[in-house]
């Protein structure tokens, strides 16, 4: 099924079942009021949830509405937890690389991990604002999971079985601010603002046959200021599942339900044409167009983005049809 949270002037908003075209919803009034509720009381509420998800999608549902992603706030509005993993090491190697920096050889066995900000998330229409363009803007198109809860210890396989919905994210990063913060060797806060999500979470089934292997297989499109600068797979190069991912949150504590995990950005390997380096698929963020400019050209000429830029960013099944809507923002400066 897919689920929604529509913008009704307080904090959690109000659960919406989506229809799987994306064309209509309907209030899940009745069932509950909001996604956290259902999170925690899966097993009976969820049921309810599905039922309403069919009728809609029959198109008996007596008061169903047309669905509009700029109603939307993120699907969970606020979490618990948002845990942001660097799952492609490709990307890793790369900025690393362009910094002339070895990557670690634990890299490539112990995911990278960050404890981002989850009291405040971006719906997917919602701007982005920010203090400055000084700060280096920057767009991170990522698939995220929520959860439900998962014990302290959990092993990858299990922690797979914890996944309760999948998602779309615009993870922004600041990338001016993020140097003076690593060295002071407690890691990202003021250089990680808001995270946006897309309209609909959608449970692994709907992926079918591209959920598999704790993986979404399929492409995540970024496209900048209307110019498609990413069409990356998720799946075939992410190289910690989110089931590795999950169970190393879990190493030392419990994971929550309503706990968001996040991949890091989606990231694919170069390709070999006629001799050359090719990144044929394009990016899923800036600071990875710049790395490799900086690999072949010795420094970067792409900007970050700038207020009035705009980024959308979607994933489509092999149906042609969006997965989760899109996220569709512009960079706006602070008001004042």
């Amino acid at each position: 099924m897919k689920l929604a949270t529509y913008k009704d002037g307080s904090r959690d908003g109000q659960l919406v079942v989506v229809s799987r075209d994306l064309s209509t919803a309907h209030y899940a009034t009745g069932i509950a009021q909001h996604l956290q509720q259902v999170l925690d009381d899966w097993n009976f509420l969820s049921p309810q949830l599905q039922d309403l998800y069919v009728t809609l999608n029959q198109g008996k549902a007596r008061h169903a509405f047309p669905f509009d992603p700029k109603m939307c706030m993120a699907p969970l509005p606020r979490a618990y937890q948002w845990a942001d993993g660097s799952a492609y090491i490709n990307h890793v190697e790369l900025v690393r690389l362009a910094r002339k920096s070895e990557v670690p050889a634990s890299f490539y066995t112990d995911p990278l991990m960050y404890q981002g900000g989850s009291d405040d998330f971006l719906g997917p229409c919602d701007d982005v604002v920010c203090v400055s363009e000084t700060h280096g803007i920057d767009f991170e198109a990522e698939v995220a999971v929520v959860t439900a809860d998962v014990p302290m210890g959990a092993g990858p396989e299990q922690a797979i079985d914890g996944i309760r919905l999948l998602m779309i994210a615009n993870d922004v990063s600041l990338r001016n601010l993020i140097p003076d913060e690593l060295a002071k060797g407690f890691g990202f806060l003021q250089s990680k603002p808001a995270t946006a999500f897309g309209p609909v979470a959608v449970t692994p089934d709907e992926l079918g046959e591209a959920w598999a292997g704790g993986r979404v297989h399929l492409t995540l499109q970024s496209v900048w200021n209307g110019r498609t600068v990413g069409m990356c797979e998720a799946g075939e190069e992410m190289t910690f599942h989110f089931g590795q991912l999950i169970a190393h949150l879990a190493k030392t504590r419990n994971v929550r339900a309503g706990s968001i995990i996040g991949s890091g950005t989606v990231s694919n390997r170069a390709t070999e044409v006629n001799g050359k380096k090719e990144w044929s698929k394009g990016y899923s963020c800036i600071a990875e167009k710049r790395a490799i400019e900086t690999i072949l050209d010795g420094q970067p000429v792409t900007d970050y983005m700038k207020f009035g830029d705009t980024i959308r960013i979607e994933m489509k099944g092999k149906d042609g049809q969006s997965v989760f809507g899109a996220i569709e923002q512009k960079i706006a400066p602070l008001a004042g």
